[in-house]
């Protein structure tokens, strides 16, 4: 078994969920709104500038809550290890059975 690692994929879907995700909200909605301006017969150029605008703004919008979402679970996973760091050095011994209970 030497350099044997296991590789899941379940570990890195995560990026994938998102990318599937912000795909469909985009396609869905960026449609929506070509398809209700072409319905108010608006020009062809009215229609592109419409759709153009939609994609740049949902592009835009899925970067900030993507950017919002990433920041927001490093701030916590940090606050998670501060505070289990600060734990490990006030009650050693009941850090230690813990691991102890979780890994065996």
């Amino acid at each position: 078994m030497s350099g044997h690692r296991e590789r899941h994929l379940v570990s890195r879907t995560g990026w994938l969920r998102a990318a599937v995700l912000g795909a469909n909200d985009g396609i869905v909605s960026t449609a929506s709104l070509i398809a209700g301006v072409a319905a108010s017969g608006a020009t062809t150029g009215a229609v592109l500038v419409a759709g153009s605008a939609a994609m740049i703004a949902g592009a835009m919008s899925m970067a900030a809550g993507e950017y919002v979402s990433v920041s927001s679970q490093a701030d916590s996973e940090a606050a998670d290890l501060a505070r289990e760091h600060a734990e490990l050095a006030s009650d050693w011994a009941h850090e230690h059975d813990e691991l102890a209970q979780i890994y065996v």
